[in-house]
């Protein structure tokens, strides 16, 4: 198709579904669909979407979002709920990567504040929405790789026991689980940033790294990856890459693990570590070490008057098993979950 050719598709009835000048043009919007319900943990339908686009500076009427959703449905990009309407799978999510990518440095940073604001979680009465990591897992290695996990459970190098299951066609936040496989989810760390920024205390997150940790104890971050500079997940980077050696930090207490780093404005460490201690009795240590004031933490450097944090990463068991020689695919920041859905480990 030419550059200025303009082509209308119509239904039936004769009415225009969508105009447009190019194949690129009609790409960008597939992909809006694909970013609005990526947004979403429920399902959305036509009216909704059509709604959420105009966000977005795309104007479809609710006829042409149908019509893009039957694209999306054939592509496997999306699934189809009966009447609740459409979610992402994980190919959509992958292709919905893959093409924001160029355009899109910093786009978890955007994506950690988003879910940061999201969270409803409440760890005085342990209610609401609490943001999760998802993991895939073939249902023939589904035990195994709960085996191989379980020591760095024990041990601590985890945001929390809590995890929820989920089989084939369930879905864990935006992931949708595949044919013949297991999803496990993991809690991510980001609830500690959507319960601080509920408080008034805003957390500049700052990187996504591998800690070096000695006798289980923090040392020094031997990789970092700059959130505002990367459209890619650092944990699930540095699990591909094979950085990590949680199986090894869990039996010897020497290893090197999955963690992040944040800051806080000074004068709010009180309020940290009063809200730290409620998700701890609620069984969420997603802080690892506080810092003081201006001083560096783990040999990172802090500004002035504020405060560093590291928080674990919340697929430190999940890296245990891939270190194991278990495949599985992983999703970090994957949406929400109702800290009700969530059971112990243990209990699995």
């Amino acid at each position: 198709m030419e550059a200025n050719t303009i082509v209308a598709t119509r239904d039936s009835s004769g009415d225009v579904l969508m105009v447009y000048g190019t194949t690129s043009d009609t790409e960008a919007k597939v992909i809006a669909i694909l970013k609005v319900l990526n947004e979403f943990s429920e399902p959305l339908g036509s009216i909704r979407i059509a709604r959420e686009l105009e966000r977005h500076g795309v104007i479809l009427s609710e006829r042409a979002v149908r019509y893009h959703l039957k694209m999306t449905d054939d592509r496997g990009y999306t699934q189809q709920l009966g009447r609740n309407g459409r979610i992402l799978t994980s190919k959509g999510l992958e292709e919905l990567k893959i093409a924001l990518a160029p355009a899109q440095i910093g786009f978890i940073l955007d994506k950690l504040g988003l879910l940061a604001f999201q969270t409803t979680f409440d760890p005085r009465k342990r209610t609401g929405q609490v943001p999760i990591n998802t993991s895939i897992i073939k249902k023939q290695e589904f035990e195994k790789a709960l085996s191989e996990m379980s020591d760095a459970f024990k041990v601590g190098l985890c945001v929390s026991e809590l995890v929820a299951v989920a089989d084939e066609g369930e879905k864990l936040g935006s992931v949708v689980i595949p044919e013949s496989k297991m999803g496990l989810a993991t809690v991510c760390s980001v609830v500690a940033n959507g319960v601080l920024l509920k408080h008034g205390v805003p957390i500049d997150s700052k990187f996504g790294g591998v800690l070096e940790v000695r006798d289980l104890r923090p040392s020094r971050f031997t990789a970092i990856i700059d959130y505002a500079g990367t459209s890619l997940d650092p944990s699930e980077q540095y699990i591909l890459a094979g950085m990590t050696s949680v199986r090894e930090a869990a039996k010897t207490g020497n290893g090197k693990i999955l963690a992040n780093f944040r800051e806080i404005p000074a004068p709010a460490r009180a309020i940290v570590e009063e809200q730290v201690a409620l998700l701890k009795e609620a069984g969420i240590s997603a802080v690892h070490t506080l810092g003081n004031t201006s001083e560096p933490v783990c040999k990172i450097a802090v500004g002035l008057n504020r405060v560093g944090i590291v928080m674990l990463g919340g697929l430190n068991p999940v890296a245990a098993a891939v270190e194991a020689g278990i495949e599985i695919e992983n999703t970090g920041e994957s949406g929400l979950i109702d800290y009700k859905l969530l059971k112990s480990f243990w209990e699995l």
